[in-house]
């Protein structure tokens, strides 16, 4: 959940700050957040998956 936070607080930056930074700085920084996002939500989806298996 930490990491979800951080990776949202992160966007919520980079987007503010995509007036003052050049457009493939801002364009990179969202996709390595959304690619972070990703990989978070399929590691939580895989792990809730195992543990409904479990039960």
């Amino acid at each position: 959940m930490l990491f979800l936070v951080v990776a949202l607080l992160l966007l919520g930056i980079v987007v503010g700050a995509a007036s003052y930074l050049p457009w493939p700085v801002t364009l990179l920084l969202g996709a390595l957040i959304a690619g972070w996002l990703l990989v978070f939500a399929e590691r939580e989806r895989r792990r809730r998956r195992d543990r409904t298996r479990r039960a």
